[in-house]
């Protein structure tokens, strides 16, 4: 089965601390995992962010909602139990812990409290619909606002002349780290008679070695033949090290043929390419930031 929702995991996360003992979410996780027959891929999947499992995410807000609503207490750091309200919502357990269920309870409503939205949803049945924690909309919004941004900032790649984009993949490039890290430099090269080399990279003070780039603003995909150009001009200037970026795409046999030859050829697709400049802030710029904070443990060890 997919990863429950953190509203479905509340009621058995209850149930399995109806014993009355200190727990902590590392050793109710396993329970968990058992009680919705979750596989590894699905125990180990990851949020958009890539800094904490799914499940595991979910596991903690279903503590954090019954803590908020008095059905679990946290005697000490990183543990809880269940607590005499918890005990006697089990005697006569609903069908599922929702927000919308926990909202009896004052002390969740000023947990939750909120100023009053505008639109004309109602919010008891938003709160019942909710799936995602609040780390999971954010990263969401986040990757949807980075994926728009992506679309936007190739598309602008795109308009730009030739000699425009081959510094910008010169620029990408040392950015990456590729040259400063060693003291080189790099420079756009692209003119008639480059014999396929648009930009040159070099790692160290010396240029003993070198990186060569090969820059196509494309529309069209990029088949094998233009992949084996590159590479003879490679060969021609005895080249251990090449990069091919487009703003388009690489057929299947073009990305296969690189996995096979020398010199060793990167190549960079348009969708890579937009990324690597937002991760990189090559034609970009922070309009905004936010900090998500949590409680540092070390600071309060007594």
């Amino acid at each position: 089965m997919a990863i429950p929702p953190f509203q479905e995991i509340t009621l058995p996360l209850l149930q399995l601390a109806a014993d009355g003992k200190t727990r902590s979410l590392v050793e109710i996780r396993p329970e968990l995992v058992r009680h919705f027959g979750l596989t590894v891929e699905e125990v180990d999947e990851l949020l958009p962010s890539g800094r904490q499992k799914r499940f595991t995410n979910r596991v903690a807000w279903a503590k954090v909602y019954l803590e908020r609503g008095g059905l679990l207490e946290s005697p000490e750091r990183g543990q809880f139990r269940i607590t005499q309200r918890g005990l006697e919502v089990l005697k006569n357990p609903p069908a599922s812990i929702s927000i919308k269920y926990l909202q009896r309870f004052p002390e969740f409503l000023e947990f939750q409290s909120r100023p009053k939205k505008s639109n004309s949803v109602d919010e008891s049945e938003e709160d019942e619909t909710q799936t995602q924690t609040p780390e999971e909309a954010l990263d969401d919004a986040y990757q949807s606002i980075r994926k728009g941004l992506a679309s936007e900032l190739l598309s602008q790649v795109k308009s730009s002349s030739p000699k425009f984009f081959e510094q910008l993949v010169v620029d990408l490039l040392l950015k990456m780290g590729y040259g400063r890290a060693g003291g080189g430099t790099g420079k756009a090269i692209g003119r008639s008679g480059d014999e396929g080399i648009d930009g040159i990279i070099a790692e160290d003070r010396l240029g003993l070695e070198m990186v060569y780039l090969q820059a196509k603003r494309w529309e069209g995909t990029i088949g094998r033949p233009d992949i084996q150009r590159f590479v003879g001009a490679l060969h021609g200037r005895h080249a251990r090290k090449g990069v091919f970026i487009t703003t388009s795409t690489f057929s299947a046999e073009a990305i296969n043929y690189v996995q096979t030859i020398d010199p060793k050829v990167a190549l960079i697709d348009g969708v890579q390419l937009a990324e690597f400049m937002i991760d990189f802030n090559v034609g970009v710029s922070t309009d905004r930031s936010y900090e998500v904070k949590k409680i540092d443990s070390d600071y309060f060890e007594e």
